[in-house]
């Protein structure tokens, strides 16, 4: 699917109504859409801005553009190129087929450890 092509590995520990995705330390969740509004007592259609966006950070400028990339060639749809932004980083926008809006950022004041955590 479209997560695994941006690189990153389903856990053993997913099941049928949810699966798991391990971001360095932090689990990324996914949930069907009528199953969670249901949960969440909400319309399972939204339009428009969300007003969150779920954060990937990475090492260097080069791993955002390939991030990016990878984000598009799996089906996202660019929002915003990466480029250098006013606080000093690098970041673009995609979002997923589901509309879910991902910033994906270089921060030289936030760096990624070799292990793939980030240092805040």
């Amino acid at each position: 699917g479209f997560y695994e092509k941006l690189g990153l590995q389903r856990s053993p520990a997913s099941q049928d109504a949810v699966v798991f995705f391990d971001m360095g330390g932090v689990a990324l969740g996914l949930y069907g859409r009528e199953p969670l509004a249901e949960d969440a007592g909400v319309l399972p259609r939204g339009e428009g801005f969300r007003a969150v966006t779920l954060a990937w950070n990475q090492p260097n400028e080069e791993a955002v553009d390939d991030a990016m990339i990878r984000a598009i060639e799996a089906g996202g749809q660019m929002i915003k190129a990466a480029k250098k932004v006013f606080w000093g980083g690098y970041s673009g926008y995609f979002s997923d087929p589901d509309g879910h809006l991902w910033e994906v950022a270089y921060n030289p004041h936030s760096p990624v450890r070799e292990d793939g955590t980030m240092e805040l």
